[in-house]
C-alpha cells in the first residue's frame, strides 16, 4: 500500500534578477525583471509503507524542495501530493503527528538546555502519553547509546552525540514516516557508520516509512535498495540500486604493481585502457568490461607486473558519470 505518492509535482520560483551597480539599482525600482527557477519539474513517484529508499542528486536537483512539499512547509506550484492519505500542506494537526522531517544543517534542539528539556518539550507539544514516552524514550537511548550525555546541554555536545539527539526529538511521537535530508553531514566515518547502523535498524524494527537524502554514496548504498535519482528538478531514474550499477558500470579497474618504477608513456601501446591514476611503481586503469581479460594479459606479458587487481567500479564513480552526460533514455 502507498503511503506517499506524489503526482506531476511542480514548484516554480520567481528570483529577482538585478543589474549591477547604481544604475542597476536605479533602473531596478521601476522595472524589475524576475527568472523562474524550476526546483522541482512534474515529478512523480509511490512510496509504500516501511520502504527505505534513497533520494540522491547533485546539489540543487530538488531534494530538499522535494522533502519540504512532503512535510508540508511548501506550497507546490502544480501537482498532487498525498502523505499518509494527508495533502501535506493543508497542515493538519492529525498529520503533523504521524512524520518527522530532520535536516542534517538544521537544529531543533534548545542550543543552552540539555537535551532531555527538548525531549520532554516534544512529548507535551505532541501529546505523547507518559507511558508511551517512557518507553520509546528508553529504546531510543539505548539504540543510539546516548544515556550520559542527554543531562549535557546541547552546545556543549559535539557533532555525532548532537545528531544522535536530532533522532531521538524526532522519533519521540513515533512518526509513521520519516524525512531524513543529509543526515550524516559532517560526521566522522566512525559516527557516519552508527547513524546509519541506527537508521536500518530503526527501520527493521518500526517498519517506518523513510525518504533519505544524502550526497554520501555510503549512506545509500548500505541503506536503500530502491533509489530515486533526480537532477535539475526532474527523475531520472526510479528502481533498485543494483540496477543502476549492473547498467551503467561497463568498466572496471585494474590496480597495477611493477617491481620497478614505469614511466607513464610506457603505457601508450595500452590503447584500450584509460589511465586513472599514476604513480612510477603503481598505475590503475579503468578499462570496457568485455576488454578486461585481454588488457590484464597484455599487461602481464609486456610489463614487469607484481600484482594485479581487477575491481568493479565504486558507485561513487558510476553516479558521477551519469551527471556528467548520460541519461536514463
Amino acid at each position: 500500500m502507498a503511503v506517499i505518492e506524489v503526482s506531476n509535482l511542480k514548484k516554480y520560483y520567481q528570483v529577482f534578477q538585478k543589474e549591477p551597480g547604481l544604475a542597476g539599482s536605479i533602473k531596478s525600482l521601476f522595472k524589475r525583471k524576475y527568472e523562474t527557477v524550476k526546483a522541482v519539474d512534474d515529478v512523480s513517484f509511490s512510496i509504500d509503507a516501511g520502504e527505505l529508499v534513497g533520494f540522491i542528486g547533485p546539489n540543487g536537483a530538488g531534494k530538499t524542495t522535494t522533502l519540504k512539499v512532503l512535510s508540508g512547509l511548501l506550497y507546490p506550484t502544480a501537482g498532487q501530493v498525498s502523505v499518509l492519505g494527508y495533502t501535506p500542506f493543508d497542515r493538519k494537526p492529525a498529520f503533523q503527528k504521524q512524520f518527522s522531517l530532520v535536516m542534517g544543517q538544521k537544529n531543533q534542539l534548545w542550543w543552552d538546555l540539555p537535551a532531555l528539556d527538548s525531549f520532554l518539550l516534544n512529548k507535551e507539544i505532541y501529546e505523547v502519553p507518559r507511558v508511551q514516552f517512557d518507553q520509546t524514550f528508553a529504546d531510543l537511548v539505548t539504540m543510539l547509546d546516548l544515556t550520559k550525555v542527554i543531562k549535557v546541554q546541547v552546545r556543549k555536545l559535539s557533532l555525532g552525540q548532537r545528531m544522535k539527539c536530532e533522532l531521538v526529538a524526532a522519533l519521540l511521537h513515533q512518526p509513521k514516516v520519516l524525512f531524513l535530508d543529509e543526515p550524516t553531514i559532517g560526521l566522522d566515518v566512525v559516527m557516519q557508520q552508527k547513524i546509519r547502523e541506527f537508521i536500518k535498524d530503526y527501520n527493521q524494527k518500526y517498519q517506518v516509512t523513510i525518504i533519505l537524502t544524502s550526497h554520501y554514496m555510503d549512506d545509500v548504498k548500505e541503506l536503500c535498495d530502491r533509489v530515486i535519482i533526480i537532477d535539475k528538478g526532474k527523475i531520472f531514474f526510479d528502481g533498485k540500486l543494483s540496477e543502476i550499477i549492473k547498467k551503467y558500470a561497463d568498466r572496471k579497474t585494474l590496480e597495477v604493481v611493477f617491481d620497478r618504477p614505469m614511466e607513464k608513456k610506457s603505457f601508450a601501446t595500452i590503447r584500450a585502457a584509460k589511465i586513472k591514476t599514476f604513480t612510477p611503481k603503481r598505475t590503475v586503469f579503468t578499462v570496457k568490461r568485455e576488454k578486461v581479460n585481454q588488457i590484464a594479459a597484455e599487461l602481464l606479458k609486456s610489463f614487469p607486473v607484481v600484482d594485479l587487481n581487477i575491481t568493479e567500479s565504486s558507485i561513487e564513480d558510476i553516479i558521477r558519470e551519469v551527471f556528467t552526460g548520460r541519461d536514463f533514455s
